[in-house]
């Protein structure tokens, strides 16, 4: 291996040493802690260790990194404590996580790291959001954010690289190529020669660098980041590596040839360069041990202090605090004036309002910009706000939500429209893996609002029909909402995206131009989690949301002889339980109506709810509507027949009748 690091000072290149040897050394003692059974699990990068310290070493310390679970000389090369790290590692409650996630899911905003899950492609779209606020901002900022040959194989991987090449994203794409993905070798993940020929295909550059050499990486790194700094742009490098250990120390390494193994330990990153460190007089041997032993002390002693730390006590009530990121709620209020809106205009002037009043709002979505989104939402917000804040984006629903979280991250706030609600599943994994558990487990809020055209009623079958909102109803820590009227659709989604947590919020396409009403000009906001009451009668409670209030109406409209309490949930999550509770209670029986499909829906759980908590109060069964348990149909009669609007009025004389 040669070095060629001249221009490089004796300081830096004993620095680098210094930062080298620190993931080796902790890494030999984890193993041995491994096989003494004092740690679970260990995903070893011996053997990489020049590109995580390399690439740290060329980033300015404000500057982002995503690395996986083989950078661990990303962490060290940051200076984070490593007495903070084992905390970590061991499941102890001072470590990143509280003891909630292991190895290196985590991020610290202190120390700008974002650590991975283990779905591993997101935290490329993510990385791209945080070059975007950085771009919005002009901080002449770089972002690093590390993959493996495996994970290019993901839509994750062209979905981030494609996005951060027509945004020209300040984003250094860095490969580790270390030959396996568990273990599957690289001949069985693509068929490219080699890995930055791909970036051809985005128009962007790319670069192949020898991952064990620590002078070229930090060399050719450190060039590239001061170009992207005064040119924005994306570039692909793959750093060409080996693991010398297993996918994880379970695995083994049985089915590596052993020729391979004898070539690469030959290229050890870090005897390699404490050769070159030697020879050319610029640390000695003794000088290398005092290194190794202040280190190796250092790792002794924070791991006692560690170990002698209790074990994470279980506190349901903590655990379920820290599902949300705290927000003190002071909602403003309405002014008195009105006017007449339709739902449609009322979302329309809920962003308009909301754009007005957060600077730092970014919307994003197919189609939003010049042409105003699919029903002309957003149309003439471009000349109002600008292309940076509205932003036209490719399809690609994973790699933009990924890219929504990673504008939170510097301070943005994003909302992320959905062409329909039905394209979520493109993106779904981003969501509730993603943006649902990141307060929970780091303690970094995702503020991001996903707005979610859906429902049937207007004849677009199967994949443009859905209220899919179950799928999110039962994910922790996402808040849903879905209302009804325009009132409630301009103040909900402006508190949907005042507060920091992630929102889906479900606004009817059936309703867009259909219902009307009053809504107070200006900017205001509903709190969620507080149910309206519609109407109020001591005969039954009818509870529901979205398009089954206006069913639920032209049904008592039609039966003025019955006296119904109508509920309008507004928020699914969090919901009103105390108002249903109450109405339950009152009027002894209950119809809950949802337009989703029956199985699995919300009602579901609201009558679960209601019949263990107020069963001494009902006089009848809770009675359930929903649509039929099929995909939505097209035709006009098989849709009629398929919506629960067509069973509520039968589903309710039933109910009062016995």
């Amino acid at each position: 291996m040669k070095f060629k690091g001249a221009r490089l000072s004796k300081q830096t290149k004993t620095e680098l040493y210094t930062q080298l040897i620190f993931p080796r050394m902790i890494e030999e003692k984890m193993l041995v802690l491994l096989r003494q059974g004092k740690i679970s699990k260990w995903f070893s990068g011996i053997g990489q260790e020049a590109i995580s310290v390399g690439v740290t070493a060329a980033l300015h310390p404000d500057e982002f990194i995503l690395p996986m679970h083989r950078n661990l000389g990303v962490f060290t090369s940051r200076n984070i404590p490593f007495k903070k790290l084992f905390a970590q590692w061991q499941g102890k409650a001072s470590g990143f996580t509280k003891g909630r996630d292991r190895s290196f899911h985590f991020g610290t905003m202190e120390y700008h790291i974002l650590g991975m899950i283990s779905h591993l492609g997101p935290q490329l779209g993510v990385a791209d959001g945080i070059a975007l606020g950085h771009k919005i901002n002009g901080d002449h900022k770089v972002t690093a954010v590390f993959t493996g040959e495996g994970a290019t194989s993901e839509g994750d991987f062209h979905e981030a690289l494609n996005i951060a090449a027509v945004w020209d994203l300040p984003v250094l794409f860095c490969i580790e190529n270390n030959g396996y993905g568990l273990s599957t070798p690289t001949s069985q993940q693509y068929r490219c020669a080699k890995l930055v020929d791909k970036a051809i295909g985005y128009g962007i550059e790319g670069y192949q660098i020898d991952g064990n050499n620590i002078l070229e990486v930090y060399k050719q790194v450190s060039a590239l980041a001061a170009s992207v700094r005064e040119r924005p742009r994306p570039i692909l490098l793959e750093f060409i590596t080996f693991r010398m250990r297993g996918h994880e120390e379970a695995s083994g390494t049985k089915y590596v040839p052993k020729d391979l193994f004898e070539q690469w330990s030959k290229k050890d990153p870090v005897h390699q360069f404490e050769q070159y460190l030697v020879s050319e007089k610029i640390l000695d041997n003794q000088e290398i041990e005092q290194i190794k032993h202040a280190i190796s002390t250092q790792i002794e002693q924070d791991l006692m202090e560690v170990f002698a730390e209790p074990e994470v006590v279980f506190d349901p009530q903590l655990e379920l605090n820290d599902v949300y990121a705290p927000w003190e709620h002071h909602p403003e209020l309405p002014s008195s004036a009105n006017e007449e809106m339709r739902f449609i205009d009322a979302v329309r002037d809920g962003l308009f309002q909301s754009l007005k009043k957060f600077d730092e709002l970014v919307i994003m979505g197919q189609d939003i910009a010049q042409y105003g989104g699919a029903f002309k939402i957003t149309e003439g917000f471009l000349e109002e706000f600008g292309e940076e804040r509205i932003r036209n984006t490719p399809i690609c629903e994973s790699g933009i939500a990924e890219t929504a979280i990673g504008l939170s991250v510097v301070g943005k706030k994003a909302v992320m429209e959905l062409q329909f609600a039905d394209f979520v599943s493109s993106g779904f994994n981003p969501i509730v893996n993603y943006a649902a558990k990141m307060y929970y487990r780091w303690g970094k809020n995702a503020d991001v609002v996903f707005r979610m055209p859906c429902g049937a009623g207007v004849g677009a079958g199967p994949f443009h029909s859905q209220t899919n909102e179950a799928w999110f109803t039962k994910t922790p820590g996402l808040k849903v909402v879905y209302p009804s009227n325009p009132y409630d659709a301009k103040g909900l989604l402006t508190t949907a995206i005042h507060d920091p947590n992630p929102v889906m919020y479900f606004e009817h396409k059936a309703l867009y131009r259909s219902v009307k009403g009053l809504v107070p000009k200006g900017y205001y906001e509903i709190p969620f989690g507080s149910a309206n009451v519609i109407c109020q009668g001591n005969q039954v409670s009818i509870v529901t949301f979205g398009a089954g209030v206006p069913w639920a109406l032209d049904v008592l409209e039609k039966h003025p002889e019955i006296k119904a309490t109508l509920i309008d949930l507004r928020t699914l999550i969090p919901l009103d339980t105390q108002t249903i509770l109450e109405s339950v209670r009152e009027t002894g029986k209950l119809l809950l109506i949802q337009e989703d499909t029956m199985f699995g829906g919300i009602c579901s759980d609201i009558a679960a709810l209601v019949m263990e908590q107020a069963f001494q109060y009902l006089d009848a069964p809770v009675m359930r509507v929903g649509s039929l348990d099929t995909p939505i149909p097209f035709a006009t009669s098989l849709e009629q027949g398929f919506l629960a609007k067509s069973r509520v009025e039968e589903t309710l004389m039933k109910l009062l009748a016995y």
